[in-house]
Formats: C-alpha cells, sequence, structure tokens
C-alpha cells in the first residue's frame, strides 16, 4: 500500500489551532482533521532551544494517548524564537510586541519547530531549525507592521508571511516553512517513514 493510500485509511488529527499549520498541511495534499487539547506549556529550567521545542510537541501529545485507536494519527508541533539564548514567546501587549521586534532587527535569530507524531504504540520526535536574519526596521516600520498586523499569536511577535517577512527579512538559511510554523517537506518524509514501519505492507482497515 502506497502512501496516499495509506493517507485515506487512517485518521490523521492535527492538533493545533494555528490557522497556517492547517493551510501548510492542507496544501501538501494531507488529508486532515483538527483536533486541539488546551495544555500547559510550561517547560524545566536548563533545556536548550531545540530540547524545549521538542519537550513542548511531545507534551502536547500526552492529552491524546489515551483517545487513540489503531487508525488514529495526531501531529503535535511547537515553535519557538531565539535570539541568543533569550526565548521569544508570544507577545501580549504592544509593548512586548516592539521589544521583541526591536531586538530581532538588524541581526540573526533562530525559528525552531518540534514536531511530534504519535499512534497508539509508537511515537516519533524531531525538530527543525532555520535562521532568519532581518535587516535594520525603523520604529515607524515597526509600529506600523504591529499596528496593521496585530501579531499576538506568533513566538516572536511576527510572522514571516506578513509584511514584515517582504521588507524586513534580509535571508534565511533554512526551511521557510519551518519559519510560517510547521516544516512540512521534512513533516512529510517523517510521516512517510512513520506509516510505513506502524503499517508494513498490510491494510490498516484489516
Amino acid at each position: 500500500m502506497n502512501f496516499f493510500e495509506q493517507l485515506k485509511n487512517i485518521d490523521l488529527i492535527l492538533a493545533s489551532q494555528s490557522p497556517r499549520r492547517r493551510n501548510l498541511l492542507k496544501e501538501a495534499g494531507i488529508p486532515f482533521r483538527v483536533w486541539a487539547i488546551p495544555g500547559d506549556e510550561s517547560f524545566p529550567e536548563g533545556l536548550s532551544p531545540s530540547d524545549i521545542a521538542m519537550h513542548l510537541c511531545k507534551k502536547k501529545a500526552e492529552p491524546f494517548l489515551d483517545k487513540l485507536d489503531k487508525k488514529s494519527i495526531v501531529i503535535t508541533a511547537d515553535t519557538i524564537v531565539v535570539k541568543d539564548t533569550k526565548i521569544l514567546n508570544k507577545a501580549v501587549n504592544v509593548i512586548q510586541a516592539r521589544q521583541m521586534l526591536t531586538l530581532l532587527s538588524g541581526s540573526t535569530h533562530q525559528v525552531i519547530t518540534g514536531v511530534c507524531i504519535t499512534s497508539q504504540d509508537k511515537q516519533l520526535a524531531f525538530y527543525e531549525k532555520t535562521d532568519v536574519t532581518f535587516t535594520e526596521l525603523s520604529k515607524e516600520e515597526i509600529d506600523h507592521y504591529i499596528n496593521t498586523c496585530k501579531p499576538f499569536d506568533k513566538a516572536g511577535a511576527y510572522g514571516i508571511q506578513e509584511w514584515i517577512g517582504l521588507i524586513g527579512v534580509d535571508s534565511i538559511d533554512g526551511s521557510y516553512h519551518n519559519v510560517v510554523g510547521l516544516p512540512v517537506a521534512r513533516l512529510y518524509k517523517e510521516l512517510k517513514a512513520f506509516l510505513e514501519e506502524q503499517f508494513p505492507n498490510s491494510d490498516i482497515t484489516q
């Protein structure tokens, strides 16, 4: 059974309310349904940025562990923005958003997305890292972006697919879609391998 036939026979769940992740998975031609369960997004002190992303995507999968049947697979993800050693979470107001974008202006930061693929008896987790370099942004440009796009639901207070990405990103080293919120190419590859191992030469419906 090939990958696309397997996809028709499984219940693939995207555990995210992010419209960006939904759109990316849809554009990749992967059928899924959305089921997000809110949870605690704290993490232990002392973890590296990549370990934080991995910890959070695994933590988001925990509420589903007793809810999956043999045909269910859930995808969880968490994206963090890192400048030097500082984790930039979602801004809660204009002041925080302005502070974050001022910090990112004229410098390079990292965007790390942890992704977890979980079935009834198996789990695979990985992360993708992208370096993003911003040009120097003026106070007027930062305020225009915040007032126009209100990026309060995004780590680092920006969305690369929005106005600021068009005028403010000098270079990207790594996956662009990872910065949007989901490393689709890597996920596609890992999901194929996951299904081949989980359901080798068998009909999932049996």
